[in-house]
């Protein structure tokens, strides 16, 4: 080919048909050409070559088995591992073996905290500022709920590295279109890394009668609680690997829908905690502050902040709210220790197959703070968007049908405002208030005998979810990869708090951290952190369900140094405007950077869709909030 000459004398439709066949010839003789990986020799008989295989995909010697526990709608305040009054013995017994991180957080609500755990960046980042619900999503790259490909999860790192990856339980981040037994599947946890799934893929389903998927295909609940199911799965998916590979390490997802509403429990679980919660929720909030001063998982001095002013104090409600309340939150805390229960059997199971050792396990508390969306008065089976119904009206119905709290019947269980409040201890405002440490802030519990010295210890240091992806790699001593499956990788943003398993005063290597759900918002850098509260008629409580126009510039920013004031009790804005100026223009770098904006909250995305359809534009707000809240939920 090289002492080839073009003969510039031929007809254009000759130089046509030799220019193909060059083409064509190179063509060929780039696919006869092996793979640039290939490390043998081909020639053109067996004699004149030489056979290579590549060595066999392999763990790094002595890797751990990884085991991943998130727990849904979970306030800082509502376990016995960090102070509060609901026993879960499983959690303090890995607590009091491992390390509590009391500086950890979340993104404020569920779909956005979980795509950041899977892929160690941020939730714009990977397209999840929202939900992956259809009515909750939007045409923009930090909105549409699709994970790209370049973001590659936890799950797709440690099965390139030797892992079995298992799943079980909620999922959340599947958009909705996709979730049909006709697929695609790329989407679905099997197509992010997962060997086996048994779950669902929405936000909230029923406990006794679940939206449920096994690997690709929806199938038939069996009638026992979801807890229970997605356990027996976990242990048959582990105990199956072991016998067909022993000693090959496994990643498990374990991710329950409890407790998120709908609050269902056998009532054996209940029952332990009748009477306990009558002197209500202000007595509960000063015992917990209590119990965590003596755990240590908050300072000294620490301070309650004031009772939100839409709670009624306690002693002022009537017997029969009382009654009624007191029964909401028994069977809350039977369901979170239900759960505690049901995870402990994958604990004992590791041990009776002496995996345990060799086993890193992290245990966060709840993917937010505690949930806002029980109302005023709880709910049982009423919608959170219900209209014209007054909180008298739901008072009522509740204490008529006080009996269906917990059961299968109560499709939307879920307790009353102030106990979000109560079991978010020291913390002020709750679940989707990204701009506060209520929102945000979540227990953590890391446990790894053969890597962790220190027994029972305390970890101050802050972290963020996108932290336990590269902490995780670090401690399994695997790295990132530059590209899966052909595709190349965009950056891991989360930090490795590795250092810190084995020394207490280790720096935290998370200086800077955004916020935003449905438009709270903050930034959080070296301790400090600019905030500010959205008004947002459909996620405040007695929501009015319609549709405003959002005013952004409307918002008052606050500022706090959390260094010195952990739950926010005193706003320097007005002390510090030159730092609040600071952080603020930082936040609207970390937004680009994050494909953050444009800046929507839920209202925006459902005016805009109801401008959309015709007819009846109450009829149609009732349907796109019936879709929102159909199977997966709306939170």
């Amino acid at each position: 080919m090289k002492n080839f000459k073009f003969n510039a004398k031929l007809k254009t439709p000759q130089k046509g048909l030799l220019l193909t066949a060059l083409i064509i010839a190179q063509l060929g003789l780039a696919q006869n050409k092996p793979d640039a990986s290939y490390k043998g020799v081909v020639g053109k008989t067996l004699a004149e070559s030489k056979e290579y295989w590549p060595d066999p995909v392999k763990t790094p010697a002595g890797a751990p088995n990884v085991v991943w526990i998130l727990l849904d709608d979970v306030g800082f305040g509502a376990s016995s591992s960090f102070g509060g009054l609901i026993s879960t013995p499983t959690f303090d017994a890995l607590a009091n073996n491992g390390l509590r991180y009391t500086n950890f957080h979340t993104t404020a609500i569920c779909a956005p905290t979980r795509a950041a755990l899977l892929t160690g960046r941020n939730s714009g980042r990977v397209h999840v500022s929202g939900f992956s619900h259809t009515i909750l999503s939007a045409g923009f790259p930090g909105w549409d709920g699709r994970i790209p490909s370049d973001k590659g999860t936890i799950a797709e790192i440690l099965r390139e590295n030797g892992y079995n990856t298992f799943a079980v339980g909620k999922y959340g981040v599947t958009p909705d279109e996709d979730a049909t037994d006709a697929g695609p599947f790329d989407r679905w946890p099997t197509g992010k890394g997962f060997d086996h799934f048994f779950g669902f893929l929405g936000s909230q389903t029923d406990q006794y009668n679940p939206d449920l998927v096994e690997d690709q295909a929806h199938v038939k609940p069996d009638g026992r609680h979801l807890n229970e199911q997605i356990t027996d799965k976990a242990i048959g998916y582990i105990k199956a690997q072991q016998k067909a590979a022993p000693g090959k390490p496994f990643f498990l997802y374990y991710a329950p829908g409890a407790v998120h509403a709908p609050h269902q429990v056998e009532e054996k679980w209940v029952k332990p905690y009748e009477g306990k919660f009558n002197e209500g929720w202000d007595v509960y909030r000063e015992k917990v502050l209590a119990n965590q001063k003596k755990l240590g998982v908050i300072p000294a001095n620490a301070v309650l902040p004031e009772r939100n002013a839409i709670i009624s104090e306690w002693k002022k409600l009537t017997p029969d709210q009382k009654k009624v309340y007191a029964r909401f939150m028994e069977v809350y805390a039977g369901f979170l220790t239900y759960t505690d229960y049901e995870i402990g059997r994958v604990v004992n199971y590791l041990k009776e197959t002496n995996q345990f050792d060799n086993t890193v396990i992290f245990v966060a508390i709840g993917d937010n703070g505690a949930s806002k969306e029980g109302t005023q008065v709880g709910t049982i089976s009423q919608s959170l968007f219900s209209q014209g119904v007054t909180d008298e009206q739901n008072l009522q119905s509740n204490l008529n049908n006080i009996g269906e709290i917990g059961t299968a019947k109560g499709l939307n269980t879920n307790y009353p405002l102030g106990w979000a409040q109560a079991t978010n201890v020291p913390f002020k405002n709750w679940k989707q208030d990204a701009q506060s440490e209520g929102g945000t802030r979540n227990p953590l519990i890391v446990h790894y005998p053969k890597g962790i010295k220190e027994k029972g210890g305390i970890r101050n240091q802050y972290s963020h979810v996108t932290d336990i992806l590269p902490t995780t790699l670090e401690i399994t001593g695997i790295k990132a990869p530059e590209a899966i499956r052909e595709i190349k990788q965009d950056k891991i943003q989360g930090s490795s708090f590795y250092t810190s398993l084995n020394d207490a005063k280790a720096e935290s290597l998370h200086k800077v951290q955004y916020y935003y759900i449905f438009g709270n918002r903050a930034i959080y850098k070296d301790g400090w952190k600019a905030a500010a509260a959205h008004a947002n008629p459909f996620t405040s409580p007695n929501a009015g369900g319609k549709p405003q126009p959002a005013n952004f510039d409307a918002d008052v920013w606050e500022l706090y140094n959390l260094n010195e004031d952990f739950n926010e009790r005193n706003d320097l804005a007005k002390k510090h405007p030159e730092k609040l100026a600071e952080l603020k223009k930082l936040f609207d770098e970390q937004a680009k950077e994050n494909n953050l904006y444009p800046l929507i909250d839920w209202s925006d995305v459902l005016g805009r869709k109801i401008h959309n359809t015709t007819g009846d534009k109450n009829q149609n707000l009732q349907e796109l909030i019936k879709q929102a809240t159909k199977g997966g939920g709306a939170h």
